[in-house]
């Protein structure tokens, strides 16, 4: 494939030429990402790993969640219940950036 613009020879998969940047009109491929799973990340915990889980999910720093969590939990006393339904709820994940935690016996 020729690029229209400038006569660069591109690969037929190309999304744009790398001399001009000229879009081709092949669509660029797609990543495929796993799904984000809400869990209580073990090596990430300071109580139980419910703020960490939810930090995890929402792609923001651990003391944040932690601290926007208190706030909630002092002020209207929901968190307190609310962080015990997590606990409860949210499944524990025991792997530490891919590779499985040796398991007990």
């Amino acid at each position: 494939m020729f690029c229209t613009r400038c006569g660069l020879e591109m690969a037929d998969d190309a999304a744009f030429c790398s001399r001009c940047g000229q879009p081709t009109g092949v669509p660029p491929v797609a990543r495929v990402t796993p799904p984000r799973r809400l869990s209580r990340p073990m090596h990430e915990k300071k109580i139980a790993g419910v703020c960490a889980g939810f930090a995890r999910y929402l792609d923001v720093d651990p003391t944040l969640m932690r601290i926007i969590w208190l706030v909630v939990a002092l002020t209207t006393g929901v968190g307190f219940i609310a962080y015990i339904i997590a606990w409860i709820a949210m499944p524990r994940d025991e792997q530490v950036t891919g590779f499985p935690v040796a398991q007990r016996t």
